[in-house]
């Protein structure tokens, strides 16, 4: 008899700590910043994985390019930088507006958020607009030896990831207009700000790479 009443009363004791978890605002405020952090922490280690991609294209870049003996393919000269320059100046910038988009929203600024969160978006697909205009009038191929594979491969990849990154800023936007939509945290903008600043980093080797080293 003794031994069902010390079972019944752990069993209410685990009911009870259970509702307590659930009740507390401390509590449960505690248990979603620990699984915010420990989401972040996931998200770190994948961008650290896609960095490691990046930087294997940049050391082949490097190596193709130090041990070829004709680097551009024939009758190109080397690449236009003006245009380029200007996409990587909007690009760059774009990381600037994220992060005010990122403090007005811990103000509890949701207007705020969403203009300055929109224009990172447009400076975007800026970026991407900019892109395929320069590859439409590039007198080179994928299949133009070395640097035209290296070239499009790198670019390429890269405004994939550019593209992904105002897919998700997209994404983020519409569900800041759903009510009570961070009260749970802000992982979704926090994670998209941070990817975001990963693809600007990561085009400013490319640009100095490609476009400056010629």
């Amino acid at each position: 008899m003794a031994s069902t009443d010390n079972t019944m009363s752990q069993g209410e004791t685990a009911i009870a700590s259970s509702n307590e978890l659930q009740y507390d605002p401390s509590l449960l405020a505690e248990h979603e910043h620990d699984e915010e952090g420990n989401s972040m922490f996931g998200f770190i280690v994948f961008l650290l994985s896609e960095s490691v991609i990046f930087l294997s294209f940049f050391a082949g870049y490097i190596v193709y390019k130090t041990k070829a003996v004709e680097w551009l393919p024939e009758g190109i000269e080397g690449l236009e930088v003006r245009e380029p320059f200007i996409n990587t100046v909007i690009l760059v910038s774009s990381s600037f507006v994220i992060y005010f988009a990122e403090r007005a929203l811990k103000k509890d600024n949701l207007w705020g958020f969403r203009l300055f969160w929109l224009l990172t978006m447009a400076m975007g697909s800026y970026f991407l607009y900019g892109q395929a205009v320069e590859w439409n009038s590039l007198k080179f191929g994928f299949t133009s030896g070395t640097f035209g594979g290296t070239f499009y491969l790198l670019t390429g990849f890269h405004g994939l990831h550019v593209f992904t990154g105002v897919l998700l800023q997209s994404i983020m936007l519409i569900r800041s207009f759903i009510p009570g939509n961070y009260e749970g945290g802000h992982f979704g903008v926090d994670a998209t700000s941070l990817f975001w600043h990963f693809v600007d980093v990561i085009w400013i080797i490319l640009f100095v790479l490609i476009y400056v080293w010629q």
